[in-house]
């Protein structure tokens, strides 16, 4: 269960903000989207793979 500490007068805006944060990083939305249809573990590997190049591509181009 998430859970949000408000600070005496602070925003219901902000106290949402940190919620909607908090929820994202644990990553229940990326999972069940994942889950919603199969893939091979080739084309996952791919995928990775593929990322893993373009970060590095990215990487190299800030340099």
């Amino acid at each position: 269960m998430i859970i949000v500490q408000l600070k005496e007068g602070e925003n219901i805006e902000r106290a949402l903000k940190k919620f909607k944060r908090k929820y994202e990083r644990t990553g229940v939305v990326k999972e069940l989207r994942s889950r919603q249809a199969y893939a091979k573990p080739s084309v996952v590997k791919r995928k990775k793979k593929q990322h893993a190049i373009y970060v590095q591509k990215m990487q190299e181009n800030e340099d």
